[in-house]
């Protein structure tokens, strides 16, 4: 608890946005459990706006809007966190190894460089289309999408860990090549793989929501955020709260995880933490100046005799 006070008081922004983050899992993951179904069809109850048909209203199958976006962020915040779980993972494996080798990695780079060759929604595109639509051939595309952004990003951070002086000292030593990766300069590259895995996290996010939109992702009648738009685009102007509420869902969710990105980028950075704490410091020696100027006891004025 002192250290979760601690980070409390030192972070009191990201511990914001990690609380707003917690909360949306929350809701999307206990709320089937108390909303309506989200597959049930009601023909009756077509189109009905906010209050009649629920909170969000219904869609053109009668179905309630909230318990479907609720619905939806199970499915689209799953897919996105499997995206960059496994692009964070094979673009740290490609981008240590590259680091530390380089006649590897000019191969390995190579390839990444050709996939970075393409826009990222061309090529997440064509690789479902030759798959086929579906959640699988989605990870798998979008996978590949992020994983070369992310091994550039981990070389850098390789290149400048295999030049310090602990590295030459174990090679020096004899050790194993994947001992030096693994022991020494993973550990170190940790917090970059951290801050890459949350920004990709609302970059696939995105991409979920456009693929979906356009009918490659998961298939109707499972609720994503993005199928719900591409649904909801015939009654844009007779129920709008169909089309709002899952796009205010994508929006609300990458905000708060670029957020996130930002504010773990800054208290893993040595420079910004070194800067944060020199401004904590200034505060509190600020706070206790003017504490001790207003304790100070002010002297009588001696007045002159008559």
């Amino acid at each position: 608890m002192s250290r979760l006070r601690s980070f409390w008081h030192d972070h009191r922004s990201l511990s914001l946005w990690l609380l707003a983050m917690a909360a949306i899992l929350v809701a999307c993951v206990l709320g089937p459990l108390v909303t309506a179904d989200p597959y049930a069809q009601d023909p009756t109850r077509r189109l009905l706006p906010p209050g009649e048909g629920g909170l969000l209203g219904t869609d053109g199958f009668g179905r309630d809007v909230f318990a479907r976006v609720v619905g939806a962020g199970q499915v689209s915040l799953g897919i996105a966190a499997v995206i960059a779980a496994a692009a964070s993972i094979a673009g740290s494996i490609i981008g240590l190894v590259s680091g530390y080798s380089a006649a590897t990695g000019a191969v390995l780079m190579r390839g990444m460089d050709a996939l970075m060759a393409f826009p990222g929604i061309v090529l997440s595109i064509a690789l479902v289309t030759a798959i086929g639509p579906g959640a699988f051939s989605e990870i798998f595309a979008l996978t590949v999408v992020f994983t070369p952004l992310i091994a550039r990003v981990i070389r850098s951070r390789a290149l400048s860990l295999a030049s310090r002086g602990y590295i030459t000292a174990a090679r020096s030593t004899g050790m194993a090549g994947w001992k030096i990766l693994a022991v020494h300069i993973l550990p170190n590259a940790l917090p970059t793989i951290l801050v890459q895995a949350v920004l990709v996290f609302a970059a696939a996010l995105l991409l979920d929501g456009t693929l979906s939109f356009l009918g490659m992702g998961v298939q109707a009648p499972t609720p994503t955020w993005g199928n719900m738009i591409a649904e909801a685009r015939p009654y844009l102007t007779i129920a709008p709260m169909f089309v709002i509420a899952p796009g205010l869902a994508i929006v609300l969710v990458v905000v708060v995880l670029n957020a996130i990105g930002n504010g773990v980028r800054d208290v893993v950075d040595p420079r910004t933490r070194a800067l944060s704490q020199l401004v904590r410091i200034r505060r509190r020696s600020d706070a206790a100046a003017r504490r001790t100027a207003r304790t100070r006891v002010r002297p009588t004025p001696v007045t002159a005799p008559r």
